[in-house]
């Protein structure tokens, strides 16, 4: 129970109870000790006036008045006079005097303590003012045994009071915290767990209930949570499925477009000039969608397989890519403009960088052709002390918000309608693959631009 949230409050509650009360206890001491000693003083001013009322007062009389005020001897100063009226035998010299006319409270604080802890039987004299204006002075002298026993006995009744009520306290809080507190936390735990069993269903996510503002928010902040991860997990059981449906499909187009490498390596023997020229281009295009399929089926788990770099020109590549791209768009009015040093080596994988320019110029390509905005892709390059820098830039009507939001997400960060957003992903994987970063530039009415940034690293020429 200790170890309990509820159990550790009741013991933290009784013992700050049992602190505040000895707080209080020391000053209420000191005022029992005050409050004692001017007792003692009305009682002898009482017996005083029996005796000024007679003349001759009894020894036994005397004596008997002095016990019942529980005092050794009572003198009064009135009209400037100071008089013995009341007196017994001293049992020892007078300690010490303690006047309670102007006394601080400090001061009776320290006084009740050194009588507390002094056990010793002393005779002090106590200095007081008559009551009811009977005089200018009283002057009593007492013993000190009673009157610490009695601080004593007062003190055991106040601490005895304090714990009954620190543990009464304690109990009225542990009941509360269980149910105000406690007994929340312990449904948000089994919420958790309940969750935990399942978090694919939906049905198991919390929906807060908690009348404690700190814990609700703790609730919403959870259900916020478990939305979330049910969300991604729902999306990574699609991904797991559409990754089986790929590696199934691409198996089947490997085997298609083997078919189609065969029939295009016989084109490319025809005599007719215009099949000539295009069958380089289709047996080329053939290869890599061989290539790729056969990379899906080796690597097929949603990651690209590391990188083969090579030293190589990069003209050629983007040559080849803008021919493409420029041909796929037919009778559009788009303009291709490469503006690459034909000498600039890069140390790539030219299967994969070959991947991310057509990724790009034909993401560019397609949403200038959806937005019938006729215009410019260009493709430049440029060699750094440590960086390849690669920059694609189009005059196209420029990006969305939400396209930029999850620009480089699968199937959320899609430019056009009916879109997958696989193209830029690809693309940041492979890059990233190579050392590299991708990022988008700049975007607007005036067009869009992403640049790679390619590391040379150590020991290239």
């Amino acid at each position: 129970m200790i170890h309990s949230l509820s159990g550790r409050l009741l013991v933290l509650t009784t013992i700050f109870v049992m602190l505040a009360e000895v707080l209080i206890f020391v000053p209420s001491i000191a005022r029992f000790r005050e409050d004692y000693m001017r007792n003692r003083l009305e009682r002898a001013q009482i017996a005083s006036l029996t005796l000024l009322a007679a003349d001759m007062l009894d020894p036994r009389l005397e004596a008997e008045l002095l016990s019942n005020a529980e005092v050794l001897n009572v003198v009064l100063r009135r009209d400037q006079v100071r008089q013995l009226v009341l007196s017994s035998p001293m049992p020892q010299e007078i300690s010490g005097t303690v006047d309670l006319r102007d006394d601080s409270a400090v001061v009776l604080i320290r006084d009740a303590l050194k009588r507390l802890i002094n056990p010793a039987d002393e005779v002090t004299r106590v200095l007081g003012v008559p009551s009811r204006d009977a005089g200018l002075l009283i002057e009593v002298t007492m013993e000190t045994r009673p009157l610490r026993d009695a601080m004593i006995d007062y003190g055991l009744r106040i601490l005895a009071l304090s714990a009954a009520i620190s543990v009464f306290t304690a109990l009225l809080l542990f009941a509360a915290m269980r149910v105000l507190l406690v007994k929340p936390i312990k449904g948000v735990v089994g919420h958790m767990q309940s969750y935990a069993a399942a978090p694919e269903d939906a049905r198991r996510v919390i929906e807060p209930s908690a009348s404690v503002t700190e814990l609700r928010e703790a609730e919403e902040a959870l259900k916020s949570l478990q939305t979330q991860l049910t969300s991604a997990l729902r999306q990574k059981e699609r991904m797991a499925q559409l990754g089986l449906a790929v590696s199934k499909i691409s198996h089947d187009l490997r085997n298609i477009l083997t078919s189609a490498q065969l029939f295009a390596d016989r084109i490319e023997n025809s005599e007719d000039p215009v099949v000539a020229r295009m069958a380089p281009k289709l047996l080329g295009s053939i290869t890599r969608a061989v290539h790729l399929c056969e990379t899906t089926l080796a690597f097929g788990r949603a990651e690209e397989p590391g990188p083969t770099l090579t030293l190589v020109q990069l003209a050629p590549i983007v040559e080849d890519v803008l021919s493409s791209e420029k041909l796929a768009a037919g009778e559009f009015p788009l303009e291709v403009v490469k503006d690459v040093p034909s000498d600039m080596n890069i140390r790539v994988d030219p299967e994969q960088m070959h991947r991310v320019i057509s990724n790009l110029v034909r993401n560019a390509r397609q949403v200038m052709m959806a937005a019938q905005a006729s215009g410019q892709i260009t493709v430049r390059a440029r060699e750094k002390q440590d960086t390849w820098e690669i920059t694609l830039s189009d005059t196209g009507p420029g990006l969305p918000p939400k396209a930029q939001e999850h620009l480089f997400s699968a199937f959320q960060g899609s430019v056009r309608k009916g879109g997958s957003g696989l193209g830029l992903a690809i693309s940041a994987e492979l890059v990233r693959g190579h050392g590299g970063d991708i990022k988008l530039s700049r975007t607007g009415s005036e067009g869009t631009e992403f640049m790679i940034c390619l590391p040379k690293g150590d020991g290239l020429s």
